[in-house]
C-alpha cells in the first residue's frame, strides 16, 4: 500500500484533518490514480472497472500451458488511520492500494503472481508467469465469465465514504473524555480509529464472476490506570464490517469505560498461583482460545498434508457431549464476515465439531479437492498480493444451557479468566499458551481478588476434552488473525468451564 505518514504534534484540529487527510490523499497515489482521486468528492476511492473480455482473456493465457483451475482476484482499497494519545492527535495515515493477483493451480501445486498495475498488459503478464507451474499440452477453450449471485450478510446505514473526518475525530475525542473521567487514577488513554472500503472483483475459469465493496471498522481504546506502586495498561476493541453507524449501537463512551474499569480493577492484583487448575473462562473474546488451540488445526490445508491433531478424525469423538464448535462467516456485520470467501464462495456456518463429534475441516478451493470434501468459504487473503488460503471467520464456541453465575458457584477452586491476550499454537501439535491480562481466584465458589501475571498451557484435545460446563451467553469479539498473512476475525463463547488447566504463575498454589 503506498502511504504518506504525518506525526505532528499540538496542532489545531482544522490543520491536523488538512494534514492527516488531503496531504494524505496527494502523497499516497501513484501518478496513474492520482488524477482519479482528485475528481472524487469526500475522498472516494475510484472503482476499477476492468472489461470482462480482458479478465477472460486473462484466465484463458493462465491455463494454456494446462493446469485445472484459474482465477483473478482485484482489488482496490481506501483506508484511513487515526492515533490519539495523552489527549491529543499524533498522527493520521491515508492509504490507497489497487491491484490485481492470478492464481492457476495445476494438481497440488499452486502459481501466483500479482501486479499493482491493473492493465491488460500486466495482466496477461501475471497470468503468464502464474501458469509456469503448469506444463500441459492441451487447446483451453474460450472462458465466458457470467455474474454470480451471493447472499449479503453486511448492512451499511451509514457509508463511510460519506463521513466526513470531524465525526471520526469527534468519537475520539468522545472516548478519551469518557476514558479519563472514569477513575482518577486513569492517567493516560490511547484511542485508535481505523476504517476501509476494500473492492473486490472475483473471476475464475468456473465461469464465475462477482463484485462487491466491503466496508470496515475497528477502535481500539487503551487506557492506563496507576496506582501506589503498580499500573495496568487496559484494552478494548471494537470492530465490525458496518458504515460509521457502529458508533449509535455501540458508544465510544462505552468502549472507553470497559477499558478504564480493567485498567483500575487490576491495580489491587496479587501473583498468581501456579498449578493444575479448574479454570473459568468469561463469554466473548475468551473465544480466541479455541481460535487458537482448536480453530488452527482444523484448517484443511495441514489436514491435506496428514499433519496436525485433527488429521483422520472426521465422525470420531474428540470433545466432551457439551462441545460444539462453529465457524460462521455470515453472521450479520461481524469483523469475520465478508458475503463470498476471497474465491467466491459463500459464506455460510460450518459446524466444525458437534456435541463432541468432528464433523468438519474449513477448506478453500484447494484443500476442499485434496481432501474430496464441500467448499467452505474459507479461502482468505490479506490483499491482492497473496493468494488464498484456509482461514477461520468468525469462529466460536456454541451456546450452551448453563447459566454463568451457577459455573462459578459449582466451581470450589480455581481461575476466573474476564480477558485474554494474544496467544499462539502449534497447529501439528495442537500445543498452545496463552497470557491473561485479567484474572481472578475462584474461592469457595465465588470470584474474588485479582491476580497478575496467568498463563494458560495445554494442548487442544484436552481442552475440549475437559469443558464440561457451557453458558447460555454466547458474545464476540473482534481480533486480527495471523498464519502468514493476516485476517480479520470474531472469536466467540459462552461463559466455560475447563477441568484441570496447567496454569502458569508468579508464585506456587496454595
Amino acid at each position: 500500500m503506498k502511504i504518506k505518514r504525518y506525526f505532528v504534534g499540538e496542532i489545531p484540529r482544522r490543520k491536523f484533518l488538512e494534514l492527516g487527510f488531503k496531504g494524505g490523499i496527494a502523497a499516497a497515489a501513484t501518478p496513474a490514480l492520482l488524477s482519479q482521486l482528485l475528481s472524487c468528492r469526500e475522498g472516494r476511492a475510484p472503482k476499477m472497472a476492468v472489461d470482462k473480455t480482458v479478465i477472460n482473456r486473462t484466465i484463458q493465457k493462465a491455463l494454456e500451458k494446462g493446469g485445472e483451475f484459474a482465477d483473478v482476484y482485484i482489488e482496490n482499497r481506501l483506508t484511513r488511520q487515526i492515533l490519539m494519545e495523552e489527549s491529543k492527535f499524533k498522527s493520521a495515515v491515508f492509504g490507497i492500494s489497487q491491484g490485481a493477483g492470478v492464481r492457476v493451480i495445476s494438481g497440488d501445486k499452486t502459481g501466483y503472481a500479482y501486479t499493482d498495475d491493473v492493465s491488460e498488459t500486466k495482466l496477461l503478464a501475471a497470468a503468464e508467469t502464474a501458469s509456469a507451474i503448469a506444463h500441459e499440452n492441451r487447446t483451453v477453450p474460450p472462458i465466458g465469465v457470467e455474474q454470480g449471485n451471493r447472499k449479503s450478510f453486511i448492512t451499511v446505514k451509514i457509508p463511510l465514504q460519506d463521513v466526513v473526518d470531524e465525526k471520526r475525530i469527534e468519537v475520539m475525542k468522545r472516548a478519551d473524555d469518557a476514558a479519563l473521567g472514569y477513575d482518577k487514577r486513569i492517567k493516560m488513554a490511547s484511542i485508535s480509529y481505523y476504517d476501509e472500503v476494500r473492492g473486490r472483483t472475483i473471476a475464475n475459469s468456473e465461469n464465475l464472476f462477482l463484485e462487491d465493496e466491503l466496508p470496515l471498522l475497528f477502535f481500539i481504546v487503551q487506557t492506563l490506570g496507576v496506582g501506589e506502586k503498580t499500573r495496568h495498561m487496559g484494552r478494548e476493541r471494537l470492530s465490525r464490517h458496518s458504515g460509521f453507524e457502529m458508533f449509535d449501537e455501540e458508544s465510544p463512551e462505552e468502549v472507553a469505560r470497559r477499558a478504564a474499569r480493567e485498567s483500575v480493577a487490576m491495580l489491587e492484583a496479587k501473583d498468581a498461583p501456579a498449578g493444575i487448575m479448574d479454570v473459568v473462562i468469561q463469554n466473548g473474546w475468551g473465544g480466541v482460545l479455541v481460535h487458537e488451540a482448536v480453530g488452527h488445526p482444523l484448517e484443511a490445508d495441514n489436514i491435506a498434508k496428514k499433519i496436525g491433531a485433527f488429521t483422520g478424525k472426521l465422525g470420531q469423538k474428540v470433545a466432551n457431549d457439551v462441545f460444539t464448535m462453529v465457524d460462521d462467516g455470515s453472521l450479520p456485520n461481524r469483523r469475520g464476515t465478508t458475503n463470498f470467501d476471497d474465491e467466491g464462495t459463500q459464506m455460510q456456518r460450518n459446524v466444525l465439531i458437534r456435541k463432541g463429534v468432528l464433523e468438519k475441516y474449513m477448506s478453500d478451493i484447494l484443500s476442499a479437492k485434496q481432501l474430496g470434501m464441500e467448499r467452505t468459504g474459507n479461502g482468505r487473503r490479506e490483499s491482492f498480493r497473496y493468494f488464498p488460503i484456509p482461514r477461520m471467520t468468525n469462529t466460536f464456541i456454541d451456546k450452551g444451557t448453563d447459566k454463568p453465575e451457577d459455573i462459578i458457584a459449582a466451581t470450589k477452586k480455581g481461575l476466573y479468566v474476564q480477558s485474554l491476550s494474544g496467544g499462539s499454537v502449534n497447529p501439528i501439535t495442537g500445543v498452545f499458551n496463552f497470557t491473561c491480562r485479567e484474572s481472578y481466584l475462584i474461592e469457595d465458589g465465588k470470584k474474588t481478588i485479582p491476580v497478575k501475571g496467568a498463563t494458560l498451557i495445554g494442548n487442544c484435545i484436552d481442552i475440549i476434552s475437559n469443558t464440561d460446563a457451557v453458558g447460555d451467553d454466547l458474545d464476540f469479539g473482534p481480533g486480527i488473525c495471523g498464519k502468514g498473512q493476516m485476517a480479520e476475525v470474531s472469536a466467540g463463547q459462552p461463559t466455560v468451564r475447563i477441568r484441570g488447566i496447567n496454569v502458569g504463575g508468579s508464585r506456587a498454589r496454595r
